[in-house]
């Protein structure tokens, strides 16, 4: 982002808002000492795969014409990503990653008169820049089960007469699901002026029957709207694209709120993963799977309790504050989720290879027993 780009926001403070996150939480999750070079990465529900082979050579082949700014070439794009999800292209608003859509919705759906309302804990970054933007957060705490209270949600955007109802599903970082009937009751009883932003980063990691995507929601035109990531599944984080998807009215009052257009290698990355997915994907999936299913029965053999998980993450029960066990684990090689209050006594682990977790059972029972 230019200075001029901050220049055309609202002042240096709402600039701010709009760089407070990954910065932010790396911050939080930073470590004193000197780290292991051959450092395991289980705190950022990252994908170890990385990008597939096809994205990988889609990029390769792309990278002599990124001189130009192929900005034509765009609307393609757009179109392709919207047929990916059975939508129209005024429907889709791409980004750096699912960050930047989220903030547009944030940017876009509060003022000074309409929170943000989302549950307790969740992913930060819509919260970190409603705050940045001097507007109301409300909080609402997690069910007795770590899920999300959707009529308490609902509830409170009828108080204040308006707002965006946040709702990350499978949450960040309770790994649980929201049941589709609790999905279906929120957005059909949306209160006047209230968007309902789903954000669904995680949704093909999950192997619940209760889950069911809300972009049927979009599709028939309701106050929605669905955030999702190539950063997961996809394995590329570090290209930073994702989307969202809602009515095209909806979609118009986000984009000016976008930085700019992704970088053209990260478009023909997407490109390729997206004409590729059934080849790919349930692979991944499968692998993930089968590993958090392994780290889960170790966890039981251990008597320890977890949330269960689904996404490609889950949460233990340490007993005691997580950065005992985080700081300490760090040391010898393993970097896990940073503290997510009010849980203070979970500890947020992404899911690597079988390798990584091999490691990471090492390092946390040496640690955990000390």
């Amino acid at each position: 982002m230019t200075r001029r780009d901050f220049a055309a926001r609202a002042g240096m403070a709402m600039a701010g808002a709009r760089i407070l996150t990954e910065a932010a939480y790396a911050k939080r999750a930073a470590v004193p000492g000197q780290l292991p070079k051959d450092m395991v990465w289980l705190n950022a529900n990252e994908n170890p795969a990385g990008p597939p082979k096809v994205a990988i050579e889609a990029m390769v082949k792309c990278l002599p014409s990124t001189g130009r700014y192929h900005y034509q070439e765009y609307r393609e794009f757009y179109t392709a990503v919207a047929r990916f999800e059975d939508l129209a292209p005024e429907q889709v608003l791409l980004g750096a990653g699912s960050s930047e859509v989220l903030h547009a919705a944030v940017d876009a759906f509060t003022s000074p008169t309409r929170p943000l309302i989302a549950i307790n804990p969740t992913y930060e970054g819509p919260i970190d820049v409603t705050r940045a933007l001097g507007r109301q957060v409300i909080r609402v705490p997690l069910t007795s089960k770590y899920g999300a209270d959707v009529k308490k949600l609902v509830e409170e955007a009828g108080k204040a007469r308006g707002g965006l109802i946040y709702l990350c599903n499978p949450n960040n970082p309770t790994a649980t699901v929201t049941p589709r009937n609790d999905i279906a009751w929120m957005i059909a009883n949306l209160p006047p002026d209230t968007i309902a932003l789903v954000d669904e980063a995680y949704h093909s990691f999950n192997e619940s029957p209760e889950f069911e995507s809300a972009l049927g929601a979009v599709r028939q035109g309701k106050n929605v709207v669905v955030t999702r990531t190539f950063s997961k599944i996809y394995g590329m984080a570090g290209l930073r694209a994702g989307y969202a998807c809602a009515r095209p009215d909806l979609i118009e009052k986000m984009a000016p709120f976008r930085n700019n257009v992704i970088s053209y290698v990260a478009v023909q990355a997407v490109l390729a993963a997206i004409s590729d997915t059934p080849n790919f994907i349930p692979q991944r999936r499968a692998e993930i799977l089968k590993t958090r299913r392994d780290l889960c029965a170790w966890l039981r053999s251990k008597n320890l309790k977890y949330i269960e998980s689904h996404a490609n993450f889950l949460m233990i029960d340490v007993g005691r504050d997580s950065r005992q066990i985080s700081f300490p684990m760090a040391n010898k090689g393993v970097a896990v989720g940073r503290p997510f209050p009010p849980l203070d006594n979970m500890l947020r682990v992404s899911i690597g290879t079988d390798a990584d977790m091999a490691k990471f059972k090492e390092a946390f029972w040496q640690v955990y027993s000390a």
